[in-house]
């Protein structure tokens, strides 16, 4: 039988919403259907073109508007056997919105809860929907690197205990440069106090699926974790999973997190209209790790293993792997440091943008290129040569490494979040906004970890942070005024 060159990987079979997906496109195709919903392109591409291809919606596309077939619900529980959760979702919003279901889903207004500071900005927002107050705690930084471990056990459980009325305990594991902690001892320090771990994963998606890879949160014990299937494997971008366990685990811990309260948090801010391509690819690349995942994966890390060698070679250049002051790097990252070269990372990113090549991060001392299981060899051969290149036609002064802003900065919360971000404000220079209130979030980008969030002092530290990023030429997001000549700060002084 010929294969369908729209699922030339044959996962039909085990993946519903894409088999649905796949009828719904040859049937408006060959005619067979001209449905009088939403979206109101109608599949025609005459009007503005094949960027409609393929949009087929949830309700009334893959499935009826009344769920009739319960296509969605079937995939959602293959996505839970494959996590082994009880309670699984696929969300279009990305893990933006799965970590705001998660800061939705726990303790009630006013409550504290214990937050890695380095975690994105979409979950420091859930915490100003959700009325949290966090706690902050901080992961370790490699002086000799720059990057960031991950957050101490000790610390959790020493903010824990001076919190005894916290929530939760949301961390961010794998960080954004791959580094790894120890999320059992998180689970069984957050459990010892009686509240649930929840994990910002959306870089670990493929997390338990190959044995040289870390155990998934899940299955090291956390609650609930967010992952985004747009990063490290093949689904379209936005698609993402929020899975958790609600009930009692096999380490005895009870169930910390109510499924009724979980659905009512997932709803409140997923959109009601969501596009079928971006579920159904979710649920595609579910099966296609399920089935093909340990020799898939197998063979990114063999790639990641060559192209590492090659780059150790050339002067000065460092590719950290393995074991890191604090935590682990996970094999699957690819993380450069090139203070050692003298080079900057921003004129070898440009030189890498003129070859095709664009990469996730550049700063001064770091560049991260996101390497999937998609990427093909030639273009893994594309990028070693360049970058090797690059960095020589750049080469200069070997200097000591910084450690961005998002890994360094210490806030000091002087308001709720959710205080600060309703306040009266007003716009202050920079320079005049020294221990006032930020009314606002700031965050370098990427990697999109605040140094500045809505109810923290505005501290010399911070300015100088910010500062520093932006003269670096690093763009800054989400600020009223992204040159950062002026803050937005709140009305009445502290």
């Amino acid at each position: 039988m010929e294969r369908d060159p729209r699922d030339p990987a044959g996962l039909r079979d085990d993946a519903p919403l894409l088999a649905a997906w796949l009828d719904a496109v040859e049937a408006g195709e060959q005619g067979r259907t001209a449905p009088f919903t939403i979206p109101g392109h109608k599949q025609r591409t005459d009007l503005i073109g094949t960027v409609v291809s393929g949009d087929v919606p949830l309700y009334g596309g893959l499935d009826t508007v009344g769920q009739a077939h319960g296509r969605l619900a079937r995939a959602q529980a293959l996505a839970a056997r494959a996590w082994g959760a009880d309670w699984a979702r696929l969300s279009v919003g990305g893990s933006t919105h799965g970590n705001q279901t998660l800061a939705l889903a726990v303790g009630a207004p006013g409550r504290p809860v214990v937050v890695a500071r380095t975690l994105h900005r979409s979950l420091l927002l859930g915490l100003v929907l959700a009325d949290l107050r966090p706690v902050w705690v901080h992961p370790t930084v490699d002086p000799a690197t720059g990057l960031p471990g991950a957050v101490p056990v000790e610390a959790v459980r020493a903010a824990l205990a001076a919190h005894p009325d916290a929530c939760a305990v949301f961390l961010g594991d794998p960080s954004y440069v791959g580094t790894s902690g120890d999320v059992a001892g998180q689970a069984a320090a957050a459990h010892a106090a009686g509240v649930p771990l929840l994990v910002d994963a959306a870089w670990g998606a493929h997390f338990g699926f190959h044995p040289a890879l870390p155990r998934h949160a899940l299955a090291a014990g956390a609650d609930a974790l967010v992952t985004s299937a747009h990063k490290m494997l093949p689904a379209v971008s936005q698609a993402a999973l929020v899975l958790a366990r609600t009930d009692p685990g096999t380490d005895g811990a009870d169930g910390l997190l109510d499924r009724h309260r979980l659905d009512r948090a997932f709803e409140a801010t997923h959109t009601t209209s969501p596009a079928g391509a971006i579920l159904a690819s979710a649920d595609a690349a579910r099966a296609l790790l399920e089935r093909d995942g340990t020799t898939l994966l197998g063979a990114l890390l063999a790639a990641l293993d060559d192209v590492r060698a090659r780059l150790a070679s050339v002067p000065g250049l460092v590719v950290p792997t393995g074991p890191q002051p604090g935590a682990v790097l996970e094999p699957a990252r690819l993380v450069l440091l090139l203070a050692g070269t003298g080079a900057d990372g921003r004129d070898v990113e440009r030189d890498l943008i003129d070859a095709g090549l664009p990469v996730e991060l550049a700063d001064r001392d770091t560049i991260v290129p996101v390497v999937t299981l998609a990427d093909r060899p030639e273009h893994l051969d594309r990028l070693v040569t360049a970058l090797a290149r690059a960095v020589e036609r750049h080469r200069g002064r070997p200097r000591p490494p910084a450690a961005a802003a998002a890994w360094s900065v210490r806030g000091e919360q002087a308001i709720p979040p959710r205080a600060a971000f309703f306040a009266a404000h007003r716009t202050e220079p920079l320079a005049r906004a020294t221990g006032r209130i930020s009314a606002e979030l700031v965050a370098p980008y990427p990697p999109g970890v605040p140094v500045l969030v809505p109810g923290e002092l505005v501290t010399a530290e911070v300015v100088h942070l910010l500062r520093r990023a932006a003269a670096d030429g690093t763009r800054i997001a989400y600020a009223a005024d992204p040159t950062l000549a002026t803050l937005q700060v709140v009305a009445d002084r502290p």
